[in-house]
């Protein structure tokens, strides 16, 4: 059986779901920050996003179908049953004041043109790697480089996939030597919580850069 051609996956506006989580759960924030969760087929994203998010996650996942292995190659991740085929969505608060809302991206590239509003607003994301599928990774890469949206890079912890240091993952993905590479489990919630620290304090010293940089000179 073949894929129809004129299969419609609903998309899912972003803010209109982040306007319907907020009203949903009881909060005094009066501030808020988007993150992108991205990467490429079955790093563990939606496993990230659900377990940090106070919110029972918003996920459109489908079953994985024969026709879908047609498109997708999931012979490095045998057990994967389901894929995300929208976005997904939690919300974690930050003390009393700040909301960060989580959007995860899909990870197939025939959904790659749901990425530009998914990332619409956003100050960074965590871009989450198996070293063993690092190729996989790269068109997460030059999208946000060439977005100009900072970024960090998540090693999620898999059995299969072989352990490599920092150095050595930043040397493999040829990053910037001042992007954060760090290494996380999706599945266990301080992990997940470290990693998104991580991007913030990324944030925060971009901006101060930024702040003392020197005014562009004109040119005449």
């Amino acid at each position: 059986m073949t894929e129809p051609d004129n299969i419609h996956v609903p998309t899912p506006d972003p803010g209109a779901v982040a306007e319907r989580a907020a009203s949903a759960v009881a909060t005094t924030a009066t501030r808020s920050a988007k993150i992108v969760i991205a990467g490429g087929f079955g790093v563990g994203k939606t496993t990230f996003v659900g377990s940090v998010s106070e919110i029972s996650p918003l996920s459109t996942e489908a079953s994985m179908t024969s026709a879908a292995a047609e498109k997708d190659d999931a012979s490095k991740v045998d057990t994967k049953m389901s894929t995300t085929v929208a976005m997904d969505f939690g919300r974690l608060a930050v003390g009393q004041d700040i909301v960060i809302y989580l959007f995860g991206t899909p990870g197939q590239s025939r959904f790659a043109f749901m990425w530009d509003q998914v990332s619409l607003g956003a100050l960074g994301a965590v871009i989450m790697v198996d070293t063993a599928r690092l190729d996989d990774s790269h068109a997460a890469i030059d999208y946000f480089e060439s977005k100009g949206l900072p970024f960090v890079i998540a090693t999620n912890s898999f059995p299969h996939s072989p352990l490599g240091s920092p150095e050595q993952v930043r040397d493999a993905l040829a990053l910037a030597p001042h992007v954060p590479v760090v290494n996380v489990d999706a599945r266990e919630r301080s992990s997940v919580k470290q990693a998104l620290i991580t991007l913030i304090e990324h944030l925060l010293v971009l901006r101060a850069q930024a702040a003392v940089a020197p005014p562009a000179t004109a040119l005449v």
